[in-house]
């Protein structure tokens, strides 16, 4: 499948859960025919538990679902939890399950990452945030800094392809299936141009890194990117420092406060390249960030799943938005400008280690320990990441419950 530039979307930005749910779940309301799902997390909490009881519902007025999760974001969900759905008729999926070790998740590479909703081939949503409490800004300090967006018009059936195309099953019904739910029209077409690309470990491998580089190549005036795990490859460096090194405004925003500490310790080893080329970096500081958007000059901009680091750019499944649009890109902008400058912490040579020997070391074998990772597991032992259906309880033989794991529903590959 190749998907083009398409005329005439409707694009709005959504920042966080306290607007992303709302809308999701209204959009789930008001479905009348088809609903698909895809998510890295889905918690068992108070936001997990609204969208159980929105698809619940969903399902018992008719509506066809399918949602597929990660076998590892979402390990933890309940049997009674899932099994509730699937005696609905929900067709509940899992992306590689795999079996824990010693109490430990073994499912660590070639992730299913994306966050797609799409309802009745009419409207979607894409972006990065998961079904989970810890992206409303309630949380508490943990809470997640993230976006997405709602999406209507023509590249909505791109969108639905894309999903049609990759649920398993008999490919003579999945197009039977597209046929018939294809919408005669747009409900409310807009004047954005947008763009749907993903990542995969086939055809797609570098399509959305690919996109950032022809961004940097195009950018006239300014670049922002914000990104929660940003270490990508000398490609893309090489081009930032390029594109700020001709007069362009760069400016890289990532974590200040990661969940993970091991990730300003890799994004650190990179200031003094980037800085050194011209390169403005912010720390955001108010909480964790887990965006992974970017803008260019006064049209381009991006919103997906996919971060800048080994795993998104070389193993993981994901999936971004690009938008053309002076309305869409003018509202990221200022909302990335206006964390800029009340949540960030600018880095100056202050910040960036001290050159010495031991430092230099560690930063060149750190740099290229995660710059070849991807290189480093493709050389472990591999295995093909399968899809397992969750069957309904009322499908479950004697010998099916016998077997049947919820951390590894693998009774329908």
């Amino acid at each position: 499948m190749k998907c083009g530039w398409r005329e005439g979307n409707q694009i709005r930005l959504l920042e966080n859960g306290d607007e992303y749910y709302p809308a999701v779940f209204t959009a789930i309301e008001q479905a009348r025919q088809k609903i698909i799902l895809e998510t890295f997390i889905w918690f068992e909490d108070a936001v997990g538990w609204q969208l159980h009881d929105a698809l619940l519902q969903a399902a018992r007025r008719g509506v066809s679902i399918e949602v597929l999760l990660d076998g590892y974001g979402s390990a933890d969900l309940n049997d009674s939890f899932v099994g509730e759905l699937t005696a609905a008729g929900v067709v509940f999926r899992y992306y590689d399950p795999r079996p824990r070790l010693f109490g430990m998740r073994t499912n660590l590479f070639r992730r299913m990452h994306r966050k797609i909703v799409v309802v009745d081939g009419t409207v979607a949503f894409v972006g990065g945030i998961n079904f989970s409490a810890e992206h409303m800004s309630d949380y508490g300090p943990e809470a997640k800094q993230d976006y997405a967006v709602r999406v209507e018009g023509p590249v909505v059936q791109d969108i639905l392809q894309f999903e049609v195309e990759n649920l398993p099953g008999n490919a003579d019904a999945r197009r039977f299936w597209h046929r018939r739910h294809r919408p005669e029209a747009n409900r409310t077409p807009g004047e954005a141009q947008a763009l749907f690309v993903w990542r995969d470990n086939h055809d797609h491998r570098d399509d959305i890194e690919r996109h950032y580089l022809q961004m940097l190549a195009h950018a006239k005036r300014e670049v922002i990117i914000a990104n929660a795990y940003f270490f990508p490859g000398y490609r893309l460096l090489h081009a930032m420092r390029k594109s700020a090194r001709r007069g362009v405004t760069v400016k890289l925003v990532v974590q200040g406060e990661p969940d993970m500490p091991i990730v300003k310790v890799g994004a650190r080893l990179l200031y003094r390249y980037l800085l050194k080329g011209g390169v403005k970096i912010f720390e955001y500081r108010r909480r964790p960030l887990h965006g992974k958007v970017a803008l260019m000059d006064d049209r381009w901009a991006t919103v997906g799943s996919s971060n800048l680091d080994p795993l998104s750019l070389s193993l993981n499944l994901e999936a971004n938005l690009i938008v053309h649009d002076r309305a869409f890109n003018h509202t990221l902008r200022e909302n990335l400008n206006n964390i800029i400058a009340h949540d960030c912490q600018q880095v100056d040579s202050s910040m960036v280690p001290e050159r010495s020997w031991w430092n230099l070391t560690q930063s060149v074998l750190a740099f290229h320990f995660l710059r070849h990772f991807p290189a480093v597991i493709g050389w472990l032992p591999a295995h093909t990441p399968k899809m397992a259906q969750v069957p309904p309880p009322e499908q479950r033989s004697l010998e099916t419950q016998d077997r049947y794991d919820p951390e590894n529903p693998g009774v329908k590959p």
